[in-house]
């Protein structure tokens, strides 16, 4: 496709959930870049417009920046499709299941992707119970929400009940999971081609929303500098994990590396951050990509529903 192919362009970020402020970094990155291609492309903020307006101000096709739900879910999918207005990223149903981590595991097992024990929590749960099935350290983090908001680490039984009601605040669902001690890894997917290994080091331990956007001492690594052959075997069950959802264009598949050598799958992200730091970016730099022409890319795989 060129340029003038793509019409008018709506970036769509900011929006309503937990996760607005990054949209809005990703979005403003990749307006500036779409802009500076010479597409003719305009912010949208369906946070604090009415996503009817697309269809008013003629706009032929959306970028997604969004991030979270109201975004990411499958909700703003399924406006657009019924707008017959093609749009980055997967489609409602893959956007629906990949935001939603319990249904998201069941379909990973069921195909064999292997993914940390859990267990659903509720106020009625037997914490004592979920500590001796799943083991300490666990984690509590709500279904359907990001960025690890709402996400706690717990050593002691005594901590579940505080952890559960964290999450609660985030979302009606919450889950149990069992902690994996390794290695953070992240493997982004464009169109049907993994891009590198991104390996994640934390400093202590726990890859949470400070880690992510506050800590100045996380590091990444792209390459990851794993051996060759394991990362290529990483790359390929992260693309039939992101596949086995029904993802398409673009996206993330979070794993850990376990130190028993086993890789774990924790989550799927169909509209990852898009600010020139971040993870899809650097996995694409990595393969010869910069991020205008990433951008770029991403846009001509919009999904046509």
């Amino acid at each position: 496709m060129t340029k003038q192919d793509f019409g008018k362009v709506a970036v769509l970020f900011g929006g309503c959930s937990a996760e607005r402020d990054v949209s809005l970094q990703s979005g403003q990155a990749v307006l500036e870049a779409l802009r500076h291609s010479g597409v003719d492309a305009h912010p949208f903020d369906p946070g604090r417009k009415s996503l009817a307006a697309l269809e008013d101000e003629r706009f032929d096709r959306a970028y997604i920046a969004l991030h979270g739900r109201f975004g990411e879910d499958g909700t703003v999918q399924g406006a657009l499709e019924l707008m017959r207005i093609p749009y980055t990223g997967s489609g409602v149903m893959a956007s629906a299941l990949a935001m939603d981590k319990w249904r998201t595991k069941l379909l990973w097992q069921a195909v064999g992707v292997e993914s940390p024990r859990s267990m659903l929590l509720t106020v009625h749960s037997d914490f004592e119970k979920v500590a001796q099935v799943l083991g300490l350290p666990l984690i509590v983090k709500p279904v359907r929400e990001g960025s690890t908001i709402g996400l706690s680490k717990i050593d002691h039984v005594r901590d579940i009940d505080a952890a559960y009601r964290l999450a609660a605040e985030h979302d009606a669902l919450v889950l149990a999971e069992e902690y994996i001690a390794g290695t953070e890894l992240t493997a982004a997917i464009l169109g049907e081609m993994p891009l590198p290994l991104v390996r994640i080091e934390v400093a202590g331990g726990l890859y949470d929303y400070e880690a992510k956007y506050l800590s100045d001492k996380t590091r990444y690594f792209c390459p990851s500098g794993l051996p060759e052959d394991q990362a290529g075997l990483i790359q390929s069950q992260a693309l039939l994990a992101y596949q086995a959802i029904g993802c398409e264009g673009w996206g993330r598949v979070d794993l850990i590396l376990g130190e028993d050598g086993r890789f774990y799958f924790l989550e799927a992200n169909t509209s990852p951050g898009m600010t020139s730091h971040s993870l899809v970016p650097m996995a694409a730099k990595a393969a010869g990509i910069d991020f205008e022409e990433l951008v770029l890319q991403i846009l001509s795989l919009s999904h046509v529903g």
